[in-house]
């Protein structure tokens, strides 16, 4: 049986989306993933949490989708994280409901991928800044997975990215479904196409 993906989609300012909207879109018409615009359901932040930690039970893999603001995920998403992931529920004594699910994050950033190295103009790569989630992933008994993530987004369009980055996409949630991630190589991968590209004859 498929896995069931759940993508929590988080943009703040999705009128200037020209990445984000499109993977949310290719997203929707896969089988088996379950979409949800959170700052579509919650413009208050009042999040349901009873409903969010349902469809967390319910789904086998979690993608966080956002657009890298500051280094970090957008509010929103922090305020989910922080009202849902519940002592009891996700972790601590008899927190145990997200035990054996996998977490990723598919992200966009605006600064080319070299500016994301140890000696590039941000100091540290992808997977560094997101060691916040990483270990919430951890601490939950998760298996947390590497970050699929497109550069230079702000000219992506531009620049002729968009269309294979959603066929990489596709692929992707694909494998996710099937099982077809080298979990191993993933433990170490700055990004989730060095897991699958292989599969997907992809660039790493």
């Amino acid at each position: 049986m498929p896995n069931k993906i759940l993508i929590l989609f988080a943009h703040p300012s999705q009128h200037r989306s020209e990445v984000n909207l499109p993977l949310i879109e290719t997203s929707k018409t896969i089988e088996d993933v379950t979409v949800i615009d959170l700052y579509a359901e919650y413009p208050d932040y009042c999040i349901d949490i009873e409903r969010e930690q349902q469809l967390l039970r319910e789904h086998d893999i979690i993608v966080f989708m956002f657009p890298l603001y500051w280094y970090s995920t957008p509010s929103i998403l922090k305020e989910w994280q922080d009202l849902v992931l519940e002592y009891g529920f996700a972790y601590g004594h008899d927190g145990t409901e997200l035990h054996g699910k996998k977490l990723l994050c598919a992200i966009t950033a605006g600064g080319s991928e070299t500016a994301y190295k140890t000696h590039g103009y941000n100091h540290y790569t992808i997977r560094q800044l997101l060691r916040p989630i990483e270990q919430t992933a951890t601490l939950c008994g998760m298996l947390y997975l590497p970050p699929y993530a497109l550069f230079g987004s702000r000219t992506a369009l531009e620049d002729g990215k968009v269309v294979q980055h959603l066929e990489n996409w596709k692929g992707i949630l694909d494998c996710l479904r099937h099982n077809r991630i080298d979990v191993e190589r993933a433990e170490t991968a700055e990004k989730l196409n060095e897991c699958v590209k292989q599969t997907l004859g992809m660039n790493p």
